[in-house]
């Protein structure tokens, strides 16, 4: 089975290429250099081409706040280039695996988001990865949700920031009124590469750590594991860090079609000597990570 990746300078893409590596099977991790998927032409080339068997789409915008004022932008890559995707995908045989986020949901429920609930985004990053889904799941391929995502590969994310800002600042001030389940990546790939081993049919799965927490939970944690005082870490509303883009208060997803992968304490642990270090770099490039910054 090969395999093919997009947007490989992503933290996700990064750790997905090195989880397929495993397997023995002939993987490509491709950027936006070597296939812009908004390109419908290049995608059908490449996929008559190369003809892998599994595509993994981890290319994104994935800068929330300024889809705002740059939906139309947003949505070619989130929304139409992933129908070119599948399009591509049936005419190779191929399987299709899209990233989506949390961000397609309101976060007004009080209970964790069923893989099957009515979707209804806040803002147009979330309406453009919604559009992605819709065009997988019409031609019948993978959705995976998934959330708060941290990693070794690049060099920003919400863990490495609050690494920076507590050797920079006495106290950090983080939202304390919006709950999610922080994942590491390197979990989510082997997530991924399990899914697409399994036997489990083409539709919505959540990608998701196991537990729930805030960002000043998650923060807190954060500075307990680097020896710090967590009291340094003081909760705050969302409303005292207002942002162009509206967020969910509730992204906590439910794992009802598959098990969730393991406690995002659990996680953390085993991920923290690597975040501890240095960022890793690739020669296919990076890019950052923000505490709002989906998949």
């Amino acid at each position: 089975m090969s395999w093919l990746i997009t947007g490989a300078g992503g933290m996700l893409a990064a750790d997905v290429l090195d989880r397929t590596a495993l397997t023995g099977e002939p993987v490509h991790a491709l950027g936006r250099a070597e296939l812009d998927v908004r390109d419908r032409r290049a995608v059908r080339d490449h996929m008559a081409a190369h003809r892998p068997k599994v595509v993994v789409n981890c290319a994104a915008w994935t800068a929330v706040d300024d889809a705002e004022a740059k939906e139309d932008q947003a949505l070619a890559v989130n929304g139409t280039a992933v129908r070119w995707l599948a399009e591509a995908c049936d005419l190779a045989g191929a399987r299709l695996v899209h990233m989506s986020t949390d961000y397609v949901f309101d976060g007004t429920s009080a209970e964790p988001y069923l893989e099957d609930a009515p979707t209804a985004p806040l803002n147009a990053y979330g309406r453009t990865k919604l559009a992605g889904e819709r065009a997988a799941l019409e031609h019948g391929h993978y959705v995976v949700r998934s959330a708060w995502l941290y990693g070794t590969h690049g060099a920003d994310n919400f863990v490495r920031t609050m690494i920076r800002m507590a050797g920079e600042r006495p106290y950090l001030d983080v939202v304390d009124d919006q709950r999610g389940q922080p994942t590491w990546t390197a979990d989510l790939a082997d997530y991924l590469v399990r899914l697409v081993q399994s036997d489990l049919p083409p539709g919505v799965y959540h990608g998701t750590s196991a537990g729930e927490t805030t960002w000043h939970g998650f923060a807190r944690e954060i500075f307990t594991l680097l020896g710090e005082d967590p009291a340094r870490v003081r909760p705050v509303p969302t409303s005292a860090h207002p942002r162009p883009a509206m967020r969910p208060a509730n992204s906590v997803l439910a794992h009802t079609r598959w098990d969730p992968i393991r406690h995002w304490h659990t996680a953390l642990r085993a991920a923290w000597p690597a975040l501890a270090r240095p960022a890793e770099t690739h020669d296919h490039g990076t890019i950052g990570v923000t505490p709002h910054v989906r998949p």
